[in-house]
């Protein structure tokens, strides 16, 4: 595809945060690469959406991140599609619990793999590109990052990882690529959990001074605005979390 518009990879970019980082990113006039692992009918229908929006604008790739040969490929594939790459949104994230007691080797590979060493190498395999384009890497952190929750060991090992190779990278990568990270607070209840006590979410909202959760356009926003409007920012993780963090 020959094109000029500025491509963006956004790794689990079917749904949820991800679709909706891949839309904000389209109406800037980028051009998007949509990661899926499982979701192929989200990701097919976001991207004929914005296909029609803009005609050649949009393409699906599926990848298991757990497998490094998959990244490997991932990265060659997203290049390949229009020649460049300026951007890369490390979204996909594994999340669920995992007491100590309970938490198994395969725990361990299934969270970690996905969390942490998947955006390494993804990263490394896109480098040349990134540094060709001057691009700009947005991790989707988490503010649990640095305030642990309950029975969660391992998706908070996995995510204060990730805030640390934002900031290796930022000092390793400049001057030639931009490393960034956003920290959502309460913006969408785990899939899966709708039954979530509510009593449970009540109390996570009555502790966020904006005393509302966000919304996948809060997060969304953040980024497009550290990839596009930031050219002086690297090194940074932003909590997009209502000032939830200032109470925990």
């Amino acid at each position: 595809m020959a094109d000029t518009a500025p491509v963006a990879l956004v790794t689990g970019a079917a749904h949820r945060l991800g679709a909706k980082t891949a839309q904000t990113l389209h109406t800037r006039g980028w051009n998007l690469v949509i990661h899926y692992r499982s979701q192929h009918q989200k990701a097919e229908a976001l991207a004929s959406d914005l296909n029609q929006a803009r005609p050649g604008s949009a393409a699906t790739l599926q990848a298991d991140l757990s497998n490094l040969a998959e990244v490997q490929q991932l990265a060659e594939q997203s290049v390949a599609l229009w020649g460049r790459l300026d951007g890369l949104v490390n979204n996909a994230s594994v999340f669920y619990p995992n007491p100590t007691e309970q938490a198994t080797a395969q725990d361990w590979d299934s969270i970690l793999n996905t969390n942490l060493r998947a955006p390494f190498f993804l990263l490394q395999a896109c480098l040349p590109a990134l540094r060709d384009s001057a691009g700009g890497v947005v991790n989707l952190i988490d503010i649990y990052s640095e305030r642990p929750l309950t029975e969660h060991p391992l998706y908070c090992a996995s995510k204060a990882g990730l805030a640390a190779l934002t900031k290796s990278w930022a000092k390793d990568l400049a001057p030639s690529v931009r490393i960034n990270g956003v920290s959502p607070g309460a913006i969408l209840w785990p899939e899966g959990e709708a039954e979530l006590d509510r009593s449970h979410q009540h109390a996570i909202v009555e502790k966020t001074p904006l005393a509302r959760t966000g919304t996948p356009e809060d997060i969304a926003g953040a980024i497009a605005f550290l990839l596009c409007d930031a050219p002086f920012i690297t090194g940074q993780i932003l909590p997009v979390d209502g000032g939830r963090s200032l109470n925990m």
